[in-house]
């Protein structure tokens, strides 16, 4: 590994000691690299080309039973979500490449995160690091107070809602909506990915899904 894969290595964030016992397996890693938005490579845009004959109609229905889309299926039952109608990452991306024709490509974030998922099955978000505290991310319960972002105008979340956050804010709620103006910008200098596991997602799943992306943003 080079100094720059080094500075660049995934770590793993926290996991609520209560929620960690109620969902053994539950992880989050994050890592933070430097870049905005800005057009994809051609060769990750041909990756990404490449990769829509992967989801076929017979393929997209047999998803669900293959280990990593049966195990975030099962999560979202056991966090009180249907995943008939809430469909996980890997599903909903499915539907929308059959909607669509193909994966076409968009910006040099967006694809990253899609390659990481078509690849992996697991996924990864990203976030404006500006907005990120140095101790980096977790998974916890939201609790009396808690805004799903910055300031008054920040919409305000219930108590026991799974967020992921840091020591300040809560940045996104878990598999859902990120925080009103977290999102990558034009303007951002440094961006925050962060991937989820859950148990019978193998880690080295969710480390490598990190790695996909940083490799298709030009950090590896």
């Amino acid at each position: 590994m080079s100094l720059d894969e080094a500075d660049l290595a995934p770590a793993a964030g926290f996991v609520a000691p209560e929620l960690a016992d109620e969902f053994p397996g539950l992880r989050l890693d994050w890592v933070t690299l430097p870049g905005g938005l800005g057009r994809s490579t051609p060769a990750v845009a041909r990756q990404l080309r490449a990769l829509s004959n992967r989801y076929r109609g017979a393929s997209v229905v047999a998803m669900r039973t293959q280990p990593v889309p049966h195990a975030y299926r099962a999560f979202f039952r056991q966090i009180g979500l249907d995943p008939d109608t809430e469909r996980i990452p890997s599903e909903q991306m499915a539907l929308e490449r059959l909607l669509a024709g193909g994966f076409r490509p968009r910006e040099r974030v967006s694809d990253a995160l899609a390659l990481a998922l078509i690849e992996t099955g697991v996924p990864v978000w990203a976030i404006d690091a500006a907005r990120v505290d140095a101790g980096g991310l977790g998974i916890r319960l939201s609790a009396a107070g808690d805004r799903l972002g910055a300031g008054e105008a920040a919409p305000g979340l219930e108590p026991g809602r799974l967020v992921v956050a840091d020591r300040t804010h809560v940045h996104a709620l878990l598999f859902g909506a990120l925080a009103p103006g977290h999102s990558v910008s034009s303007g951002s200098e440094r961006i925050t990915l962060f991937s989820v596991g859950v148990d019978g997602v193998p880690a080295i799943h969710v480390e490598e899904a990190l790695w996909i992306c940083l490799e298709a943003l030009g950090s590896r």
